[in-house]
C-alpha cells in the first residue's frame, strides 16, 4: 500500500473518529434528522463541516494560533457557544412537548429544512472544542512531518513500526479527514430516519436527548467561561 493511499485513508478514519462521538453538534443532526428527515439532519452536519473548513483557512494562516494567546477571548467564545447550547437546548425540549401532539403546530419539514445548518453552523463556530482541536491537533496536522501510528503500541511498537506511517500536512490526510466527516454526516441522519420509521416515539426521544446533551454541555461551557472572566 502506498504512503499516499495510507495517509488518505488515516484521515478518513480520522475524520470520522472526529466526527462520530456524542455531543453537542451530533445532537442537532439528530434533533433535525427525526424532525425533518435526512436532508435536514445532512445540512446540520454540513453546516458543522462548514465551520471547520473556515478554522482550517484560520489555522493556515495562522489566527486560530494567534486567538491561543488571548485566554479572555476564547473564554468570551466559549461562553458565547454555552449559551447558544442553552438556547438550543430550550429549543430541543419544546419541540419534544410538540412532537407528541397531533396539531402540534411545529413548523412543516419543508419549512425547517435550513434551520439545521444555521444552527449547527453558528454553534460550531464558538464550539470549545472544535477551537481546541483547531488551536491543538489541527495545527499539528497541517505542519508537514511524518507520523509513525503503530509505533507507540504497548509491548507490539517495534515489531509493527513503519507499517502505517501518515504524512502530516499532505493534502491526502487533509483530503480523507474531510471525506471521514461527510461520510458521517451522510451515513448518521440516515441511520436516525431508518430507525425512526420503524419506531413511531422515536423523534421525541431523540429531541429529548439532544435537549439533555445540549444544556449539559452549555452549563458546562458557561461555568468555564465565568471561572476564567470572573
Amino acid at each position: 500500500m502506498t504512503s499516499l493511499v495510507v495517509t488518505l485513508t488515516a484521515g478518513l478514519i480520522f475524520g470520522v473518529a472526529l466526527a462520530a462521538p456524542p455531543g453537542p453538534m451530533n445532537a442537532i443532526i439528530a434533533e433535525e434528522s427525526v424532525l425533518s428527515g435526512w436532508i435536514a439532519g445532512f445540512k446540520a452536519g454540513l453546516g458543522a463541516m462548514t465551520a471547520d473548513a473556515i478554522f482550517f483557512v484560520l489555522a493556515l494562516l495562522g489566527v486560530v494560533a494567534f486567538v491561543e494567546q488571548f485566554p479572555i477571548v476564547r473564554a468570551v467564545m466559549i461562553g458565547v457557544g454555552g449559551g447558544l447550547m442553552l438556547y438550543f437546548a430550550y429549543g430541543a425540549l419544546v419541540e419534544m412537548r410538540s412532537s407528541f401532539r397531533a396539531d402540534s403546530g411545529v413548523e412543516p419539514r419543508e419549512s425547517r429544512a435550513g434551520t439545521g445548518f444555521r444552527k449547527a453552523f453558528v454553534l460550531a463556530l464558538t464550539n470549545p472544542y472544535q477551537i481546541l482541536f483547531w488551536l491543538t491537533i489541527g495545527v499539528g496536522m497541517l505542519q508537514p512531518g511524518r507520523v509513525d501510528v503503530l509505533a507507540q503500541t504497548p509491548y507490539l511498537g517495534e515489531s509493527i513500526a513503519g507499517l502505517v506511517v501518515v504524512d502530516t500536512g499532505s493534502p491526502a490526510l487533509i483530503a480523507g479527514f474531510f471525506g471521514g466527516i461527510v461520510v458521517w454526516i451522510t451515513g448518521f441522519p440516515a441511520a436516525l430516519v431508518g430507525a425512526e420509521r420503524r419506531v413511531d416515539a422515536f423523534a421525541p426521544i431523540v429531541a429529548g436527548v439532544s435537549a439533555v446533551v445540549l444544556a449539559a454541555f452549555g452549563i458546562l461551557f458557561v461555568t468555564q467561561s465565568a471561572g476564567i472572566l470572573l
